[in-house]
């Protein structure tokens, strides 16, 4: 039987895949047209990845599965290592796209136009890729050792801890608040080729996918 707080996890996973796809998959569409993306909705999907996998699902992995990890071989402490660096790495990372999308908006209509749409699709590229590098894995490596060596004690006790700090995308659906966002960022998606893959994984249905994603 699966345990809860893995289901959660890989529920948080497959929203952020989802996401992450969707954002590569919006500038590829524009990119191909010569047109400009719809700036609020990249902000949006920003918001999201800022606001639920850097505030909330990391903390949860490097603050309550991984300590439990430790102790049970070097080679399982290495890749905990890389990945509890990646996270604190992450605030930074998701800054600084995010300001390289408000150079990109802001400077469109200037002769730096199309340098700095360059800078934005580069760095939106490599973090796309470093994210669903991070999480291949933890669901191939961490997870499974996770399943090895934890008892049921380790387990009720985190089961307990992650069923009180979710992702409301991902794991209860949007919040009141949260809603407009996820509505937003969703009837964007909706007119991109290739969407519906993402569309389902937003929704909870589907397995995960961790291939390297590339833009055409």
């Amino acid at each position: 039987m699966e345990h809860a707080s893995l289901i959660i996890i890989r529920r948080e996973h497959r929203a952020l895949s989802a996401m992450l796809r969707s954002l590569g998959l919006l500038l590829d569409r524009h990119r191909s047209r010569n047109t400009l993306p719809d700036f609020a909705t990249l902000r949006a999907m920003l918001f999201y990845v800022d606001e639920f996998p850097e505030r909330l699902h990391h903390p949860k992995e490097s603050r309550l599965l991984f300590p439990k990890l430790r102790g049970h071989g070097a080679e399982l402490g290495e890749v905990l290592d890389r990945l509890d660096h990646e996270h604190a790495q992450g605030e930074d990372a998701i800054r600084e796209l995010q300001h390289a999308l408000l150079g990109f908006e802001m400077m469109c209509g200037t002769d730096e136009g199309d340098h700095r749409r360059r800078v934005f699709e580069r760095s939106a590229t490599a973090y796309i890729d470093f994210y669903l590098e991070h999480m291949r894995i933890e669901e191939t490596q961490v997870f499974p050792m996770a399943e090895v060596v934890l008892g049921t004690l380790d387990w009720a006790e985190l089961d307990a801890a992650f069923s009180t700090n979710l992702d409301p995308f991902a794991d209860a659906g949007p919040t009141p608040a949260h809603g407009p966002v996820f509505l937003k960022i969703l009837n964007s998606m909706q007119t991109v080729h290739g969407i519906g893959g993402a569309l389902e994984a937003l929704a909870g249905a589907g397995p995960p996918k961790f291939r390297p994603w590339r833009h055409e």
